[in-house]
């Protein structure tokens, strides 16, 4: 027996390879992770949550990771992170798309696992604020743990078959979401036109 799916009154979006791009990727979290590893301490499997569910920048994620970061360094990684942030810059079809669901009634938000500098480059760029923002840093869980999911659709006021999650992660994006009962697509971003392409034909 084929499934019925809901008709969708909301879509999510993940964030960095759906909607934006870093152009200078300089990876800073990643070399204090590094850096906190040359200085003994081992990686832990919830290294990715000590980065990006909790809200800070790299000298509040240094001292969760127990380690001493030396001025010089902290300011190269400064300095690093400084220019990823100023790189960031939304696809080309993201804006007229979101105006575009928008004006077909849909409830639109972005759910992201991103350290906390990665949020205000977004927001900055959209034309217009979205009906909820499901950062890892605030929510306090990382895709795919299932508690973001559960956040963005009860901030939406819809039911989870409701939502449809677009993404370009098998396991974050399309794996997660739909284990808790949401619709989801996954992107090509090398395509023209990916995402207008992608929720053409959706209505609220």
């Amino acid at each position: 027996m084929a499934t019925v799916l809901k008709p969708i009154r909301a879509v999510v979006f993940d964030v960095y390879g759906t909607l934006a791009e870093i152009r200078d990727r300089r990876a800073p979290f990643k070399r204090l992770l590094r850096y906190a590893e040359e200085q003994g301490r081992k990686p832990q499997a919830d290294d990715a949550a000590l980065v990006m569910a909790q809200r800070g920048g790299l000298p509040e994620v240094a001292a969760r990771l127990g380690v001493s970061l030396p001025e010089a360094l902290y300011q190269l990684l400064e300095a690093d992170l400084q220019a990823e942030l100023s790189s960031i810059r939304l696809f080309d079809d993201v804006n007229g798309t979101l105006a575009t669901l928008r004006d077909r009634g849909l409830k639109l938000a972005l759910c992201s696992n991103l350290a906390e500098p990665y949020a205000a480059p977004i927001v900055a760029q959209l034309d217009r604020p979205l009906d909820c923002y499901a950062w890892s840093f605030n929510v306090g869980a990382i895709k795919p743990d299932p508690r973001i999911y559960a956040y963005v659709v009860q901030q939406l006021g819809c039911a989870a078959e409701e939502a449809l999650f677009v993404g370009d992660s098998v396991e974050a994006d399309f794996a997660g979401p739909t284990r808790i009962g949401m619709q989801a697509r996954l992107i090509e971003r090398g395509k023209p036109q990916a995402l207008q392409v992608m929720t053409e034909g959706l209505t609220g």
